[in-house]
């Protein structure tokens, strides 16, 4: 893997977790404000991995989780809690996603042990 993409990769990881624990120390106006760049990175380094078929899935799931994260958070800030059901949609699109991946995969995989095993 290229060095350059890791440290990105990296990076976002740190910026993921000072979004989040903003979120559990309650510092709201910090908390949104960490959205951009972390979901901002998250789909700069989705865009780099577009080629790669498991990076993309990956990595959209990814946006998703932050997507889903970041309105959960919005909804418990300012919405007495009211954004879970979007936040739910949110996270059942990334799950869609890494499941249109992996699902293919595991019956590919049958059928080559299934043909091996004849």
């Amino acid at each position: 893997m290229n060095t350059k993409i890791r440290k990105l990769e990296n990076f976002h990881i740190l910026l993921w977790l000072l979004k989040d624990i903003c979120w559990v120390t309650l510092s709201k106006s910090l908390g949104v404000f960490m959205i951009l760049p972390t979901l901002g990175l998250a789909i700069y380094i989705t865009y780099i991995h577009r080629q790669d078929k498991t990076e993309l899935a990956h990595n959209l799931s990814i946006c998703f989780w932050i997507a889903a994260n970041s309105t959960w958070m919005i909804g418990e800030f300012y919405f007495d809690d009211s954004l879970r059901n979007p936040s739910i949609l949110f996270f059942l699109i990334g799950l869609a996603i890494i499941l249109m991946y992996y699902i293919p995969l595991f019956f590919k995989k049958k059928n080559i042990e299934e043909k091996s095993n004849s």
